[in-house]
């Protein structure tokens, strides 16, 4: 992770994605709105406070658009490309994933809860929002489904039957103790980040920034 800043792990992850999922995005298209949006973190680093709540100044941010042939965006594309063959290099080439969505419309309509459209898409967000978490990488997906069909029908006010007899979750083969770790890790998403926790994230979207943290967080004993 030393080599590469988050910035560029998510443009190559979004390039190589688009093309997996048959939905593909012109690479100067990504650069653009990439490039956006770095510019846009440096306004927000300079201008946000050093303590206290985040406060975003995105109203008086000015974007000047990079030059067509200029270095900007070759610089980009290179770190693009190099990310998307880092990535899948990780990956051994294994790039087959079973997305969630489908199931989760079978588990509603189980549950008798897709005629709810509020139901279906705040569930839906709440699968996205879990894509900021690990929670992908430690949890089957009928634990993760769970969670957000849970957190949802709580923040609706849906009853659904969990006496010891008939817990819903269980027709899912699901453990509440797992499911209730996951909504842990998606509602911490939404918790007000201090100034000083906005800042680290922003600063780590370049590869300077992650070095600089891991060499701060490092452990004592591995400082030879």
């Amino acid at each position: 992770m030393k080599q590469f800043g988050i910035g560029d792990v998510g443009m190559g992850a979004l390039y190589l994605a688009s093309k997996l999922e048959e939905c593909p995005i012109r690479m100067r298209d990504l650069i653009n709105v990439y490039d956006l949006l770095l510019q846009r973190g440096v306004h927000t680093l300079a201008s946000a406070p050093t303590t206290g709540p985040a406060v975003h100044h995105h109203s008086d941010f000015k974007y000047p658009p990079m030059s067509y042939f200029g270095s900007t965006f070759y610089d980009l594309k290179e770190a693009l490309v190099v990310a998307e063959m880092q990535i899948l290099k990780r990956l051994g080439f294994n790039v087959n994933v079973v997305l969630p969505y489908g199931t989760l419309i079978n588990y509603l309509r189980v549950l008798g809860l897709t005629s709810r459209e509020d139901v279906c898409s705040r569930a839906w967000g709440y699968l996205n929002d879990a894509l900021q978490t690990p929670v992908y990488a430690l949890y089957a997906v009928p634990t993760i489904l769970s969670a957000a069909i849970l957190l949802t029908t709580r923040h609706l006010g849906i009853s659904l039957p969990s006496s010891p007899t008939s817990r819903w979750w269980e027709l899912f083969d699901a453990e509440w103790e797992d499911v209730w770790s996951v909504c842990g890790y998606i509602m911490r998403l939404y918790r007000e980040r201090s100034a000083e926790d906005q800042t680290r994230v922003m600063r780590m979207v370049s590869k300077k920034g992650v070095r600089q943290w891991l060499e701060e967080n490092q452990p004592s004993g591995n400082h030879s």
